[in-house]
């Protein structure tokens, strides 16, 4: 079937006039999109590194060729001419700077809401989520992510709210919606122990037929012909390098790649397909943090996910997979200096983020004792200076604020100390008005423009599938 044309005499434009197709006069791509040109993509898997600035995506490729001797997933996409690639603007509708709640409502609703809101327009308009019209074509879908799968990111996708804060009720919705697969973190969202009305919301899945699974182990025996509800953390899941120094946390909980091989494995068998979305939340979070070592090992985690997705689309072939973030964040880099290399080659040696090794300084603990955790975690110790200025952190002579920051930790101060010996620097703590990098493989990739807003993404994704916008 002519894609042009299936849209043409359908019903895109049924939301209003003012939100065109921007994709009717696509000229023609080179040849990784035209290998694709008017092929269906029956499956779509979206994979957002949340808060992933440029030279996040840089660092971690940087990080992995020195290593390894073999650079990221993603850039080895670039590098091998295997995908469509564009700039994205991510603005919202009041702001330049979007956040997570209104950057996923724009790829799911198609249209740009305010910060904090859920597919809910400034008057209360509400817009159907992408992943509910996929369901209503028939096809199966489901998130996967490193974060509560209540979060912003997730639930732009799949839910109208006012509220990106209203968790509790978004567990409920999904439900009542009813997806496929929906796994990550979030147990006090779920729990009778934890919600605020004691309302025991996993019992409320069972009863519907759902398979509820709390760890690794029970994630990868589950049946994959019934739903899978996976919640691995009261919270967000850890970060990766601490989960990797962990027995523990590596025996419970499963990592971004293995959740999203879990999901492609319960739905790839439809016959009609499916939608996947999978988001390395915690990038975000450790950018927010100025913590090169939550944020280089969870953009390296994404990574991996990153070609589970890529090697299923290769041999499916009927599979679109986008590979994108909603924005930057705190835009870290690599500083110039005559010690550069062997600095940025120091994260190398570190087992732990700044938040578990900030997380183990106490009020009573020595200059010494704080030296020593620092250079168990970091390979080097800091100076008897700078040790005491992380102390008056604890005795209340100095606090930091910060999103997800609850215990006022000094993580902007211990990153500026840490650029003398990784030569990494931050130029804040929040996100950024980037334009973002998006890329594209398999079919529906031909349609990429060079230059997008976040919202076009919506009616391509409409559009590789051959699904009309009538809903």
């Amino acid at each position: 079937m002519d894609r042009r044309k299936f849209f043409r005499n359908g019903s895109l434009f049924t939301l209003g006039a003012t939100l065109l197709n921007p994709f009717e006069s696509r000229a023609l791509l080179p040849a990784t999109g035209e290998a694709y040109k008017n092929k269906k993509a029956k499956n779509i898997i979206f994979l957002v590194s949340d808060g992933m600035s440029s030279g996040t995506l840089n660092m971690a490729d940087l990080y992995l060729s020195r290593k390894t001797g073999k650079g990221s997933n993603w850039l080895q996409l670039y590098k091998d001419q295997r995908v469509s690639r564009a700039l994205m603007d991510t603005a919202s509708a009041n702001s330049v700077v979007t956040d997570s709640s209104a950057g996923s409502s724009a790829w799911g609703g198609g249209v740009r809401v305010n910060n904090g809101s859920l597919n809910v327009g400034p008057s209360g308009e509400k817009y159907l989520p992408i992943w509910q019209k996929f369901k209503k074509a028939g096809k199966m879908a489901g998130c996967v992510t490193t974060v509560p799968v209540t979060h912003a990111t997730p639930a732009g996708f799949c839910v109208n709210n006012n509220s990106r804060g209203a968790q509790e009720e978004i567990a409920e919705e999904y439900h009542a919606i009813g997806f496929d697969v929906m796994m990550g973190g979030g147990n006090n969202y779920f729990s009778a122990a934890v919600r605020k009305d004691k309302k025991d919301v996993y019992a409320a899945y069972k009863a519907k037929g759902w398979q509820v699974v709390r760890n690794r182990n029970e994630m990868m025996a589950a049946d994959n012909n019934k739903p899978l509800l996976g919640v691995f953390a009261d919270d967000a899941l850890p970060y990766s390098i601490d989960r990797r120094s962990s027995r523990e946390l590596t025996d419970t909980t499963p990592t971004l790649a293995e959740m999203t091989g879990k999901a492609i494995d319960r739905m790839k068998g439809h016959k009609n397909g499916f939608v996947l979305q999978v988001e390395a939340g915690k990038v975000d979070w450790g950018a927010h943090a100025n913590d090169i070592a939550a944020v280089l090992y969870d953009q390296v985690a994404f990574d991996e996910a990153i070609k589970v997705a890529v090697d299923f689309a290769e041999k499916d072939k009927e599979t679109l997979v986008i590979i994108t973030t909603d924005h930057g964040n705190a835009n870290p880099g690599i500083i110039y200096g005559r010690d550069a290399n062997a600095n940025f080659d120091s994260i190398q040696n570190y087992t732990h983020t700044n938040e578990w090794i900030l997380n183990q300084v106490k009020p009573g603990s020595t200059v010494a004792q704080v030296r020593e955790m620092i250079s168990s975690a970091n390979g080097a110790p800091v100076s008897e200076e700078n040790a005491k200025v992380i102390l008056s952190y604890y005795d209340g002579l100095q606090k930091e604020e910060g999103l997800y920051n609850y215990k006022k930790l000094p993580f902007r101060a211990f990153a500026e100390m840490q650029k003398a010996t990784n030569s990494v620097g931050w130029i804040s703590m929040d996100h950024s008005a980037d334009y973002v990098e998006l890329a594209m493989f398999g079919p529906g990739s031909e349609l990429l423009k060079p230059f997008v807003k976040n919202t076009d993404l919506h009616y391509l994704m409409l559009q590789a599938a051959e699904v009309e916008n009538k809903f």
